[in-house]
């Protein structure tokens, strides 16, 4: 094969790369210009227990407001959304380290068949659901 061949086909090879990856990434991280909220950027931690009278979940959610998170159980699962804005005194600042994360925040945690009435807590920074189980 000739130089001129070879360079032609590393040239078409690498054209065709290109494209798939564009391809690749177009599908992943499309915009989803129909959806109200935008997509959730972070999932805050959760510990869930259960007892013999309720399912107790613990989400660590510092730094935000209790009453602005959402909460709602969909078929067989509870989901709990909010967001975390950035403090008004860091918007000026000169930050060295921002390791809380920001903006919309969702997770969705599976729970047993059964059903239940929800309660709602806060202490320390956590949000305390009580999913009390209906005999």
């Amino acid at each position: 094969m000739s130089s001129k061949h070879s360079m032609d086909w590393m040239l078409s090879e690498a054209i065709g790369q290109l494209a798939r990856a564009e391809r690749i990434h177009r599908q992943f991280f499309r915009l989803n210009t129909t959806a109200e909220l935008p997509a959730p950027s972070w999932e805050p931690p959760v510990d869930v227990l259960e007892t013999n009278e309720a399912i107790l979940i613990f989400v660590a959610l510092p730094g935000v407001d209790p009453q602005t998170v959402d909460t709602v159980i969909e078929g067989d699962a509870i989901v709990i959304s909010g967001r975390r804005e950035l403090p008004r005194e860091l918007r000026d600042a000169h930050i060295h380290r921002l390791e809380l994360p920001q903006g919309r925040f969702e997770r969705r945690i599976p729970l047993p068949v059964g059903r239940y009435a929800v309660s709602r807590t806060s202490t320390n920074g956590h949000l305390l659901l009580r999913l009390a189980k209906s005999i």
